[in-house]
């Protein structure tokens, strides 16, 4: 694509300079084409052209050169026609700069709000509609794109040149002018007194008691997501606070009225949030001091799942007032680590997320088998993942195996975020997957009439839905890495394998790992996969006594017990 969009700039060049109208008229269009393609493409293709100096503006004025050439040939440099077209192609760039300008000051005034809100009546504050995409870009790219009809009315002559750069300034003014009010509308939103009074008396009248707070990457968004619909059944009034702008936007749809206060000193003085008398983390990142500093709450450290990994008896979690994990499981790991987190500290309020993953398979003819690696970790010490070392050659026994097999593949969110190799290996697996299923639609359909097993279409998931368990809940078996995974699989009570990416001997691994006890445990060499996929299950009763260990008993069921500790938390206060 990029030879194809470079290579059109001296075939425009030559057809200026010989002239030859039709032809300039052809490779224009065409240029654009591919233009308008590469700049749907991965984000790569756009970076490579600006480190090279062909950045779009660049582009687009070279265009415009060569369009002013080819009336220069055809109507000669003294024709008024070809002043006018010089003058509207300037005048374009002066119209593109005030929208960028604008588009710029909308951004700026809407990043500079002190408080953003979901689920909350802030209509006092009067937050403008946004205008259309293309109108508030800030790169007004919608705008270079008009210069198209300058540069093929060139093609037509002189005359039709120019006019097309009248409607192109015309059509780009009209744009700017209507993007004025949008910016007038949200002037008021930089007086930050004013905000964050109106949403602070919205916040009081909600009069919150739980906090569910949460700062962290886009990628992390998840370790949120799972606990809100646990909070929405709460018996107190919850409130999600967030720390990263526009992070509201990749969490689910709730009913949980949301704050994002970005700077820590309007956090800690926001006082509509002091009626609350819990707080709630769920990651251990440097912006939870901000509000550990407010003394009125009391913290309690969730985690985003449990799990045998150093991640869930981090030193960390002491300085929180209390630490809650699913089962006896979480409190052991506490109590063998020796972080300084006291057992009287620690809680166990099960897995309500859990009460919908089905201990069931989806009963279809053949079998299905869940990969869901972790990721890499942020340092080695947590580097947990078969990714790399195992991974393509795990998916590549499955699409061989006889019978055949069908593969669910969902890596976590944020592969690839710390070791590029483990981004190149998914990409590999990705490709293997298509690869298979390339090759399947190509063969003969087998007829379901016939009573033949009806073709098996395996299933790559990579964004946020489905969802986890709605991936147990469509699998027989799962293979995963040592992660949050297992613990929550053990729910389904279904068989599951355990990479041994660190190679430990069986009973070190298990000692060590006590969440893969129930479960098989597959070597670098992949010996145990075959008699996973294949063999008797001979460890169902010993998944069930794990179960217990891990997410707690039964009965009371876990979001009853998730409530308890929260009442727990009031009457003791």
């Amino acid at each position: 694509m990029i030879a194809a969009l470079l290579g059109s700039y001296p075939a425009l060049l030559a057809s200026a300079l010989w002239p030859a109208p039709a032809v300039f008229g052809v490779v224009a269009a065409l240029s654009y084409v591919v233009e308008h393609l590469s700049s749907r493409a991965t984000r790569p293709l756009p970076e490579l052209l600006g480190r090279l100096h062909l950045g779009l503006t660049v582009r687009f004025a070279a265009r415009q050169t060569m369009a002013l050439l080819l009336v220069a040939r055809t109507a000669g440099v003294e024709s008024r026609w070809f002043v006018a077209l010089a003058a509207g192609m300037f005048a374009l760039h002066l119209v593109r700069a005030g929208h960028t300008g604008l588009a710029l000051r909308l951004k700026g005034t809407l990043s500079r709000m002190p408080v953003s809100t979901r689920n909350l009546d802030v209509a006092a504050l009067r937050v403008p509609r946004m205008p259309p995409p293309f109108l508030r870009d800030s790169r007004s790219v919608r705008f270079l794109y008009l210069d198209a009809l300058p540069v093929l009315g060139a093609a037509f002559g002189a005359v039709t040149a120019a006019a097309g750069a009248g409607l192109a300034l015309v059509l780009g003014v009209a744009g700017t002018l209507a993007l004025i009010p949008y910016v007038r509308r949200a002037t008021p939103l930089t007086d930050r007194a004013r905000v964050l009074e109106i949403v602070g008396e919205q916040v009081e009248k909600y009069r919150p008691e739980v906090i569910l707070y949460f700062s962290g990457a886009t990628a992390a968004a998840y370790q949120a997501r799972m606990w809100l619909p646990t909070l929405e059944r709460i018996s107190r009034r919850a409130i999600v606070v967030l720390r990263e702008r526009g992070m509201a936007n990749h969490l689910d749809s709730t009913t949980l009225p949301m704050v994002c206060i970005p700077s820590s000193a309007d956090l800690m003085s926001f006082r509509a949030l002091f009626s609350a008398k819990l707080c709630l983390y769920v990651s251990n990142v440097g912006r939870n001091v901000h509000m550990l500093r407010i003394p009125t709450l009391r913290s309690a450290f969730l985690n985003h799942g449990d799990s045998d990994k150093e991640a869930s008896f981090n030193p960390f979690s002491r300085v929180y007032d209390e630490v809650w994990v699913a089962g006896p499981a979480g409190r052991d790991r506490y109590r063998r680590a020796r972080v300084g987190v006291r057992d009287e500290s620690v809680h166990e309020v099960g897995r309500p997320q859990l009460e919908g993953i089905s201990t069931e398979g989806p009963g279809l003819p053949y079998r299905t088998v869940l990969y869901a690696p972790t990721w890499e970790g942020w340092n080695d010490d947590l580097f947990h993942t078969s990714l790399i070392t195992m991974g393509p050659r795990i998916v590549r026994a499955l699409l061989d195996h006889r019978p055949e097999l069908r593969i669910v593949y969902k890596p976590h969110p944020l592969t690839g975020h710390r070791d590029k190799s483990a981004a190149r290996a998914h990409r590999r697996i990705v490709a293997m997957i298509e690869a298979a299923e390339l090759a399947k639609s190509k063969a003969r359909h087998p007829s379901r009439a016939s009573g033949e097993t009806p073709r098996i279409e395996h299933l790559i998931v990579t964004g946020s839905e489905p969802h986890l368990y709605d991936c147990f809940n469509e699998c027989d078996l799962l293979i995963t890495d040592i992660s949050s995974v297992v613990a929550d699989f053990l729910a389904s009570e279904k068989p599951y394998a355990v990479t041994n990416v660190a190679g430990l001997p069986e009973r070190a691994f298990h000692e060590r790992y006590p969440s893969t006890e129930a479960g098989v445990l597959l070597g670098e060499d992949l010996a145990g996969l075959a008699d996973f996929l294949d063999g008797e299950d001979t460890l169902a009763r010993a998944r069930v006594k794990l179960r217990s260990y891990l997410l707690g008993p039964e009965y009371p069921d876990a979001l009853t017990r998730f409530n308890a500790a929260v009442e727990r938390v009031f009457t003791e206060s």
